[in-house]
């Protein structure tokens, strides 16, 4: 079965609350508690554009952090207060390689 990967480009508002932090802190805990999440990751360039990666090992388990009521509260938050704007991208994991020098 494939990974299901999101893609979310972000740009946080000038004027972000420190609530923001606190938020996406417990939402992280509270995905890793869902059966079939892998990781999340999130990358600041130097624009300020934000990256963040988020991989499930399953549709179900994507789906489920979806459709998660807190997730979608949160998801209001966000447009309200907290992004100035925002993209996101799902899809599945094709072909992985990966590669790691020996220790």
């Amino acid at each position: 079965m494939p990974q299901v990967v999101t893609v979310f480009r972000s740009r946080l508002r000038d004027d972000v609350p420190d609530e923001y932090h606190h938020l996406a802190a417990e939402l992280l805990e509270q995905a890793r508690r869902i059966e079939g999440f892998v990781e999340q990751k999130v990358f600041v360039a130097d624009d300020g554009e934000r990256l963040t990666l988020v991989v499930f090992d399953s549709h179900a388990a994507h789906d489920q952090w979806r459709d998660d009521a807190r997730h979608r509260e949160a998801q209001e938050r966000g447009r309200s207060d907290f992004y100035e704007e925002y993209d996101i991208a799902v899809g599945e994991v094709q072909r992985r390689w990966s590669w790691r020098r020996s220790r």
